[in-house]
C-alpha cells in the first residue's frame, strides 16, 4: 500500500510519519487493499485533526478524527478506517455468498 502523508499547518515529523505507517499496517494486514491512503494532518488551534482517503479498486473510503492531540486524533482515524473496510468487506462477502 502507497501512503501519502501531508501536513497543514503543522510540520510532519519522522516520529509522526512513522505512527502513521505503523497503524495504517495494521489495515494493510488486516484487509490487504492494493491501492493507495492519502492522509492530512492538520492543526487548527486546539483541534488536531487527521483525515485519510483510501482509494482501491472501484471504492473510495474516507475517515476523519478530531482531537486534543495528534497521536489520538490518528488512532480514531484509523479505528473508523478499519471499521468502515470491514463493513465494506462483509457486503462483498455476501453479495458473492
Amino acid at each position: 500500500m502507497q501512503i501519502e502523508l501531508t501536513g497543514h499547518h503543522v510540520d510532519i515529523t519522522p516520529a509522526l510519519r512513522e505512527y502513521v505507517h505503523e497503524k495504517l499496517a495494521r489495515i494493510d494486514r488486516h484487509h490487504a487493499p492494493q491501492g493507495h491512503v492519502h492522509v492530512v494532518l492538520s492543526v487548527e488551534k486546539l483541534r488536531h485533526k487527521a483525515e485519510a482517503t483510501l482509494h482501491t479498486a472501484g471504492h473510495d473510503v474516507h475517515a476523519d478524527a478530531v482531537e486534543e492531540d495528534m497521536y489520538a486524533a490518528i488512532d480514531g482515524m484509523v479505528d473508523r478506517l478499519d471499521r468502515q473496510l470491514s463493513k465494506l468487506k462483509g457486503k462483498l462477502h455476501e453479495r458473492r455468498a
